[in-house]
């Protein structure tokens, strides 16, 4: 095999020290003011009535582009599928040549363009009309053709590109990202979308882990793609029955040593008869009394020297919320106690579980 090829060499003249700290800072702090000048004239009456138009569809939100405002369309229906609602992204170069059958009456068709003058979109134009969906032009360039075919518009005001030649299209696409994720936000808390429903849009990756897990079969074994998904609340992750590490108020902490040790909580539950939650004994808990006590250890009892105020949740709660109860101040426990309505013990949740389960 040859050898790779080289890279090509800089431009005559070019070095990469004509790039400065200060020339950079700059750029940015010139960005940063041309969409301060977008978001100084925005129009928020036409963002209003667009946010709503979009909120009331019954069929499905198409958005198209060319270009880099295509790029854009894209992720911006993207960004609505994540958060439960029907949207696409429509090529108009594919739509002209067959896609178009996808529309409906029922449909809106968002179109992404600056200079609205965009050949593509034009032609495409009629063609959505005869389908009967709704046309709504997103524009930089007021007056445009675009905005004069369509049943609405939204003017995205642009005071110039970052390219020196205003030419680059970086200023005005970050114009179109800014709008639509934002409305796309405004739509998330108008349809009232919980944590637990954008949860079961991302099943993996960081954002689901936080409350969704993979939860096995009964069998224990997760069948090849066929992953059985479900939010992941306390009572799916937390261990219960016989794995609970049980005593009575009464008893002897040295006679439950086994009983500490060998469940692998690093606690012990203190209940009553009626297996009411009355307090906790940690390993810690049983370092301490050893240090204060020495040989008196031998004559206390787990209900002397438990924790009669320990930190809680319900098998209901979600996972992340289990989480942060045991990194909250003052200092971080390895373990919750999960109690039902009447206050008895029905599992313990523990930080390993949730490590493991990938909170």
């Amino acid at each position: 095999m040859g050898s790779l090829p080289a890279f090509p060499e800089a431009k005559q003249g070019v070095r990469d020290d004509c790039i400065d700290e200060i020339t950079l800072t700059d750029l940015f702090k010139e960005q940063q003011r041309h969409l301060n000048f977008f978001f100084d004239r925005m129009d928020h009456s036409q963002t209003l009535s667009f946010t709503r138009a979009l909120l009331r569809a019954t069929g499905t939100i198409f958005f198209t582009g060319v270009g880099k405002s295509g790029f854009v369309a894209n992720k911006i229906s993207q960004t609505l599928v994540s958060l439960g609602i029907r949207s696409a992204f429509l090529s108009p170069v594919d739509a002209l040549h067959g896609d178009i059958g996808i529309l409906s009456a029922a449909d809106i068709l968002v179109l992404l363009s600056k200079s609205g003058a965009t050949d593509e979109l034009l032609r495409l134009v009629p063609c959505a009309r005869a389908k009967g969906a709704r046309l709504i032009a997103v524009t930089s360039v007021q007056g445009c053709v675009l905005e004069a075919v369509c049943d609405m518009n939204v003017h995205l005001p642009l005071e110039r590109e970052l390219c020196p030649f205003n030419l680059a299209p970086v200023t005005s696409t970050a114009i179109q990202m800014v709008f639509g994720d934002t409305v796309a936000i405004a739509l998330m808390g108008a349809r009232n979308l919980s944590k637990e429903e954008y949860a079961g849009n991302h099943p993996a990756g960081k954002i689901g882990k936080s409350l969704i897990f993979k939860v096995p079969t009964r069998d224990g074994e997760v069948v090849g793609d066929k992953i059985e998904n479900s939010i992941s609340e306390v009572k799916d992750l937390m261990k219960k029955e016989d794995e609970l590490p049980i005593c009575k108020e009464s008893d002897l902490i040295m006679d439950q040593l086994v009983e500490l040790t060998s469940k692998g909580c690093g606690c012990l539950f203190v209940v009553d008869d009626g297996r009411h939650l009355i307090g906790t004994f940690t390993d810690g808990d049983l370092r301490r009394t050893l240090k204060a006590s020495g040989q008196g250890i031998f004559k206390l009892t787990v209900g002397e020297m438990c924790n009669r105020k320990p930190r809680i949740i319900g098998p209901e709660a979600m996972a992340v919320e289990a989480m942060k109860k045991m990194e909250a101040p003052p200092s971080p426990v390895q373990f919750l106690p999960v109690i039902n309505d009447d206050n008895v013990v029905i599992g313990i949740i523990t930080l390993h579980g949730l490590v493991s389960a990938g909170l």
